[in-house]
This record gives structure tokens, sequence and C-alpha cells, in this order.
């Protein structure tokens, strides 16, 4: 398995925020089997932290695991104290930031770790890393290997509970509860959402919009929602990490870029859990994606955040970051054979650069190769990869 990237010292609290299923209380169960541990998902806790928060956290003791904190951000004002008075230290998780980060940033300002757990890297049940992705190059049987799992973690994700299933079967009935659970309900009581038919019209027209701009006005007018609704529903999905956005990427005139967000599912699993149908390019577009944005978000892509690029021409390229002072442009194809014309956008875009860049294409193919200063990395190059 991978090694997270939480190393929680003695003495300093910590607040993990991913969405539900990606392994956050496993997490810290495993770190600290010896602490106590409360859940506020348990409705007896949760009465207790809204009726007498400081005497629930003086009765965990110096130091204690306190899951699912989201269900009432107003708890970190005596965490805070038992941090300040007490010299306590705790490990907090939470599955949407609605009003909690907010909450807690005023709070524990200084006196807490802030971190998010996304759902497992494909490749990270079979142990430790073990090459560089766009650094190294694969063995022909580490290719060929990875080409034949694709279509099942392409197709049903990587939360934890779908990695450990056999079953194509068993992966099926796994999403499907997340989809009537955790994806939905859960999002409806914590986000006050009442309308069930415009949250599913959402998540619908987000994942056929994949690869493409989000316009709001759009979706509001297609899920028959409000303006302000459609967007307090998007919000909510990004809150709870269920989605992320990619802004657009400039580096000259802003009137000369398009600044519209694109928009992606944290994991594919999502989508298949409503069964919603999407083209094959944005199905993997979506999987390289999430992929990346999994390991930026763990710390092995040194990048504060994504980008797309699109100019004023039309030219798109699907993810452009920053790392170490150089550029990487990436874009995405499912052909096995793509042509110069694939890399074309790409090649732009590197002459546009007066700073240093790498270009990348993925693809479906199983050869390294270098075309036009164009490298060529296959799709099943990301398993075990970081």
């Amino acid at each position: 398995m991978f090694k997270r990237w939480l190393q929680i010292k003695r003495g300093i609290s910590s607040l993990t925020i991913g969405p539900r299923r990606s392994g956050k209380t496993t997490l810290l169960k495993n770190l600290f089997p010896e602490l106590p541990y409360i859940t506020l998902d348990d409705l007896d806790i949760l009465d207790w932290a809204k009726r007498d928060p400081k005497g629930l956290i003086q009765s965990l003791g110096e130091s204690a695991i306190i899951d699912e904190i989201q269900r009432h951000p107003p708890l970190t004002v005596a965490v805070k104290y038992a941090i300040d008075n007490l010299g306590a230290h705790f490990y907090m998780t939470g599955s949407s930031s609605l009003g909690l980060l907010d909450s807690a940033s005023e709070t524990l300002a200084g006196r807490a770790l802030f971190y998010s757990l996304p759902p497992m890297c494909w490749g990270e049940e079979k142990g430790e890393p073990t090459h560089s992705i766009f650094n190294d190059m694969l063995a022909y049987p580490d290719i060929k290997q990875g080409y034949r799992d694709l279509h099942v973690v392409t197709s049903y994700g990587l939360f934890p509970e779908i990695v450990k299933e056999p079953s194509t079967n068993g992966k099926a009935e796994i999403l499907s509860l997340y989809k009537n659970s955790y994806f939905t309900r859960d999002l409806m009581q914590l986000s006050n959402i009442q309308n069930i038919h415009g949250l599913l019209n959402i998540f619908h027209n987000l994942a056929i919009s994949i690869g493409s701009h989000l316009e709001i006005s759009n979706f509001a007018r297609e899920a028959q929602l409000s303006f302000q609704t459609t967007k307090k529903y998007i919000n909510s999905l990004l809150q709870s990490q269920l989605i992320f956005e990619l802004p657009g990427y400039q580096y000259g005139p802003a009137k000369r870029f398009i600044k519209a967000k694109k928009t992606y599912f944290c994991d594919n699993g999502i989508i298949s859990s409503f069964g919603i149908q999407i083209s094959e390019g944005q199905r993997l577009e979506n999987f390289v994606i999430s992929e990346l944005e999994k390991r930026r978000k763990i710390g092995f892509i040194k990048s504060d955040q994504f980008f797309y690029y699109k100019s004023a021409a039309g030219r798109e390229i699907d993810l452009v970051f920053e790392t170490e002072g150089t550029v990487y442009a990436i874009e995405i194809k499912a052909s096995k054979t793509p042509t110069r014309r694939d890399i074309r956008n790409l090649r732009e875009f590197g002459k546009s650069l007066n700073r240093p860049h790498k270009l990348f294409l993925f693809y479906m193919g199983e050869e390294y190769l270098t075309i036009d200063g164009v490298r060529f990395l296959p799709i099943s190059s990301i398993r075990s990869g970081y």
C-alpha cells in the first residue's frame, strides 16, 4: 500500500477531509489504534456534542480520533479550548467541508494541519509505488498487465471497498449502495437539498459534460432548477469532494483566454453508480485526470493547482500544471495510434511558452515514444506510479 502523506506528530492536531468511504477512518485507526474513537454519525454522540461540547471533548482525554466532525462544526471551538488549555491533540475527519473549513480555519489556525484524502490511487493495493509516471519507462509485461486491469478500474473506480471486492457484480452492488446513501442521501442532509430529482439531474449533466466548460445557466435549464439552486448543488458536490474543478490556465493577457471552469469526478465509480452513459474518451479523460489529481492531493505531484488550457482560437489542452519551475502540458487520447495532428495543440502551446516545459500525451498504445518534443505515455503506466 502507498505510504500516505499523513505524517502526524504528537502534539499537533489534524483535520482530514475526503469523500465518504475514501478510507479516512481506517487510516487514522491504523495509525493510532491505541486512541479513543468517537464518530458524530452516532446520534447519541452528536446530541452530546450539541448539548455539552466541552464535556464531550474533555471526556476524551489528551488525545483521540473524532470522526465526521462536519456533523457539528462548532465542536471545533471546544477542540481549540482543549488544545490551548489542556495540551490536547486530536485527529479529526470530515466527509464534507460545508461550513467546516471556515469554522475550523478560524478556530484551529496554527493548531492543526489540514489534509485531503481522495479514494485509492490505481495500483495502491499492490504496495509501494514502483516508478515515476513522467520520468520512468515500465517493462512491456507491466504495461500489458495495466491494460488488463484498465476496464475494471475505469468502470468501477477505486474506493477501497470496491478495490477489495473481487467480483464485478459485487463492485456494482457496492456502487449502488454508495449512490443511494453517500452520494445522495448524506449529501442532501448535509447541504439541506430538498430536490432529489434536481440533484440527480446535476450528476447526469456533469457526467455528460466531462471535457466541456461548466456553464451553470445551461445546467440549470436542463435540470429544471434555478440558477442559484444549481450553483448551490454544484458547490455541495465540490465541498463533499465528489467532484473537482479545473480553471483555465493563463500566462498572457486575460482577454485571450477562456475563464470558464471544467469539472471532473474524483473517481470514475461515481459516474458508473448512476448508470450514466458517457463516451470512452470522456471515461478515459476523467480517469487520467482524477488519478493525477489524487497524486497531487497526497503530495506526489508538487503543484498547488491543476488547470486546463483553451486559446481564443479554440486550441485546447486537457491538463496543465506547474511544478518545480516547469510547466507540464498533457493531452489524453483514447486512440492506440495517435498522429501528429493529435499533438498539434501541445506543440503550439510549447512554442508560446518562454519558460521550461514538458509535453505529454497519454494514449492507449503500449510504447513509449517521443515525437516533435511530445512524450507519448501509455495510459497503463499510471498504475502503481507516482
